[in-house]
C-alpha cells in the first residue's frame, strides 16, 4: 500500500521539482506531467504531494552512489566528518572526513545539501501556496499546510547548520561574508535572491513551526500509527527543539523537546540491540520509510552502513566507534555490545587500519555471524548497531527519536543553570532500559559533560555528531592506532572549531552562476 501511494506521489510531483541553483540544474516540467492545478484540485491529491516530499528524502540523486536524500545528510555531513564514527579504511573519502571540501564549490558534497534542501523547500512552497484552493475539508487543508511548513522549516534549519556560521559566530559572519545567511525563498520563484541573515532565518523557522503547530491543533487530525515518515505535531516540536538548541534558546529547546517526546516510549534493551534502527518502533518521531519493493540498491543509506550489508561499501569499509568514546561506556551498559571490542592480543594482530584477518575476525563471525555479511572485513570496534532488512541496503531509519528529546531537554536545562536535579532525572530515565546500574549524581560542568557524553553514545551513527561538535564549538580529536587510539593515520587529526571556515560550507558554484545576488 505504501509503495502504491509513494509511486503515485512521485507522479503528481513530477512538475513541482525545482531548486534554486543553475538553470541546467533545474528540473523542468515534462510535457506529460500532471499540472500543479490538477495536483491541488483536491486535498486527496495534495496528500499525495506530501507523501512525495517524504519520498524525496529517500531517492537517488546525482550520479554518485550514496547520494540518496536524508541518509546522505546523516552520513556525509553528520557522521563521517565527526569525532566518533570512523569509516575505518575509507581513505578515498578523506576530503569529506577531514573537512577538506568546505570551499570546494563544485564538489558533490558541497553541492548536494544545497540542491536537496532547496528542492524540498520549493516543493513545500508549492503546497503551502496552493492548498487553500483545494477541494476538501478545512481540517485537511490545515493538516496538509502544517506538514508542508514542517518540511520547509526543517530544510532551512539544516541548510543553516551546513552553510552558515554557528550561532556564536554570526556577527563575524556578517563582516566576512562567508556563512552570513541563506536566500529565503517563500514562493515558487527561481530568480536571483539576496541572502537573509542567520537571525532572520531562525525567526522564520520559528514562525513556520509556530504556524504548523497551530494548524495541527486546529485540524484535530493525526497521522496514522504507521506513518512515521510523515510530519505531525510531534515532528514539528522535535524540529523546533533541535533548532532552538542550536540557536541557544534554552527555554524553548527544553519546552519543545518535552512536548515532542510525549507518547513516544523509549526502546526496550532488546529493541535497541536487535532491530531498533532499521525497523520502525514507537520511539521514532520522524524517519524514512524503505522496503524491498522500492529499494535504492547501492544508493541506499544502509548500503553504506549496515554491518550485514552485501554492498562493497559495507563489506570493505566497515564503520566503527572511536576507541576513546567506547572506553567511556560503563561495563553494565548493554550498548557496549553494539561494537566489537578487541582484546590486547587481537589488537596487535590488526593492520594499520584496524582490520583483522585473524583472531578478532574469527571471533566476530563466531559471536555475531547473524549480524555480519559472510565476506565482510572485520575491524576493531566495528559496529553492529545498524543492520539492513534485505540486501543490498534495505531498511527504514529514523532521524528524530524520543531519546534525543530527553538529551536535548537535559542539555538546555544545564545551560540555563539551576536544574541539576531535573537533568539527573532525565539522564536516569533515558538510560534505565540500557544500563540498570546507571545513576547520575553529577552537578554543574560535570553534569553538562555527562549529557554530552550520553548524547554522543546514544545517538552514535544517527547523523548528529558533526552537527553537535560544531554547535558545541568543540574540537574534533582523533588519535591514531600507533598513538594508542583507533583511527587510521589518514584521519588521525585535531580539527579546531576555527578551522575550515569555522566548519562552514560555501554556497555552490552553480548557485553563484545563476544567482548573482549571493556571494561567498
Amino acid at each position: 500500500m505504501k509503495n502504491i501511494i509513494l509511486k503515485a506521489a512521485l507522479a503528481v510531483l513530477a512538475g513541482l521539482l525545482t531548486c534554486s541553483c543553475a538553470k541546467e540544474y533545474l528540473d523542468t516540467l515534462p510535457e506529460d506531467a500532471t499540472s500543479p492545478g490538477t495536483i491541488f484540485e483536491t486535498t486527496t491529491n495534495a496528500k499525495l504531494a506530501i507523501n512525495g516530499l517524504s519520498r524525496l528524502m529517500t531517492k537517488q540523486y546525482m550520479s554518485n552512489q550514496g547520494y540518496n536524500g536524508e541518509g546522505t545528510i546523516m552520513s556525509h555531513y553528520g557522521n563521517w566528518p565527526g569525532n566518533d564514527l570512523q569509516r575505518v579504511n575509507n581513505t578515498g573519502n578523506d576530503y569529506i572526513i577531514n573537512h577538506e571540501a568546505h570551499d570546494q564549490v563544485s564538489y558533490y558534497v558541497d553541492i548536494f545539501a544545497w540542491f536537496y534542501y532547496y528542492k524540498l523547500i520549493n516543493n513545500a512552497n508549492q503546497i503551502i501556496h496552493n492548498i487553500d484552493n483545494a477541494e476538501g475539508s478545512e481540517s485537511e487543508r490545515q493538516f496538509i499546510r502544517a506538514q508542508a511548513r514542517v518540511f520547509r522549516a526543517y530544510s532551512y534549519f539544516m541548510l543553516s547548520q551546513i552553510y552558515c556560521y554557528r550561532w556564536d559566530d554570526r556577527n563575524s559572519a556578517v563582516n566576512e561574508g562567508v556563512g552570513y545567511g541563506l536566500p529565503l525563498r517563500l514562493d515558487d520563484s527561481t530568480g536571483p535572491l539576496e541572502k537573509t541573515s542567520l537571525e532572520d532565518i531562525y525567526k522564520f523557522i520559528y514562525e513556520d513551526l509556530d504556524a504548523a503547530i497551530a494548524d495541527f491543533k486546529a485540524s484535530g487530525l493525526k497521522r496514522a500509527s504507521d506513518e512515521f515518515y510523515l510530519p505531525d505535531i510531534d515532528v514539528a516540536c522535535a524540529v523546533y527543539a533541535r533548532a532552538a538548541l542550536t540557536r541557544q534558546d534554552w527555554g524553548k529547546a527544553a519546552e519543545m523537546a518535552r512536548q515532542a517526546r510525549q507518547g513516544h516510549a523509549l526502546m526496550s534493551a532488546n529493541d535497541y540491540m536487535e532491530s531498533g534502527f532499521s525497523v520502525p518502533n514507537n520511539e521514532w518521531i520522524w524517519g524514512v520509510y524503505d522496503a524491498s519493493d522500492q529499494t535504492l540498491y547501492y544508493y541506499s543509506y544502509f548500503a553504506y552502513l549496515a554491518s550485514n550489508g552485501s554492498s562493497g561499501n559495507c563489506r570493505n569499509y566497515p564503520s566503527a566507534i572511536s576507541q576513546e568514546l567506547y572506553e567511556q561506556i560503563p561495563e553494565t551498559d548493554v550498548r557496549r555490545g553494539l561494537w566489537i571490542e578487541p582484546t590486547d592480543a587481537e589488537r596487535k594482530e590488526c593492520n594499520s587500519a584496524g582490520i583483522s584477518t585473524k583472531t578478532l575476525s574469527k571471533r566476530a563471525f563466531a559471536e555475531h555471524g547473524d549480524k555480519l555479511f559472510s565476506t565482510s572485513k572485520i575491524a576493531m570496534y566495528m559496529q553492529i548497531k545498524f543492520q539492513n532488512q534485505d540486501q543490498p541496503g534495505v531498511g527504514s531509519f529514523n532521524f528524530f527519536r524520543a531519546a534525543e528529546m530527553y538529551l536535548t531537554e537535559a542539555e538546555a536545562l544545564c545551560m540555563q543553570g539551576g536544574h541539576d536535579n531535573e537533568v539527573q532525572k532525565l539522564l536516569n530515565e533515558v538510560n534505565k532500559n540500557l544500563d540498570p546500574a546507571y545513576s547520575c549524581d553529577k552537578t554543574g560542568a560535570n553534569l553538562l559533560n555527562e549529557v554530552k557524553l550520553y548524547r554522543r553514545l546514544d545517538l552514535w551513527g544517527e547523523g548528529q555528531n558533526w552537527f553537535d561538535f560544531k554547535r558545541w564549538n568543540q574540537p574534533i580529536v582523533r588519535k591514531s592506532i600507533s598513538d594508542g587510539g583507533s583511527w587510521h593515520m589518514t584521519f588521525a587529526k585535531t580539527i579546531a572549531p576555527e578551522d575550515n571556515y569555522k566548519w562552514t560550507f560555501f554556497i555552490p558554484q552553480k548557485e553563484l552562476d545563476y544567482n548573482n545576488l549571493v556571494r561567498n
